[in-house]
């Protein structure tokens, strides 16, 4: 079994090691074109396309890693701090993506709003 989210942010974060700013990706599903529009959002991609089976995304300068999580921890809005100390750097840089049933969001979201879900990826 392959696990898409982690190919692409190896792949990613490969590409920016060596200072390629745009990533080709040869397969994509709805869950990863989701996280795309969100790390969007947050101004680490700066667009992103796709042809056929395949997606091509620019990053900006913002982005320097990105990692998918294993295992997948369910996780509620109480537990978001252990694992934001866990995973991010520092406190306020970076984010934890968070797959909800009302679908992407990122740590800060699901405090604000107060929900839970499974945790996806960390990026920063």
């Amino acid at each position: 079994m392959v696990d898409i989210i982690n190919d692409f942010f190896s792949h990613a974060t490969n590409c920016i090691n060596i200072g390629r700013r745009d990533v080709e990706f040869n397969y994509y599903n709805k869950l990863l074109l989701n996280i795309l529009e969100k790390l969007k959002e947050y101004r680490f991609v700066e667009e992103y396309k796709t042809e056929g089976k395949k997606i091509i995304a620019r990053f900006s300068e913002y982005f320097n890693f990105g990692k998918a999580i294993h295992p997948r921890f369910p996780v509620s809005y109480k537990e978001l701090e252990k694992y934001e100390k866990r995973y991010l750097p520092a406190s306020g840089f970076g984010i934890l993506l968070v797959s909800t049933n009302k679908g992407i969001k990122t740590n800060e979201e699901c405090k604000r709003e107060k929900m839970g879900g499974v945790l996806v990826a960390v990026v920063y």
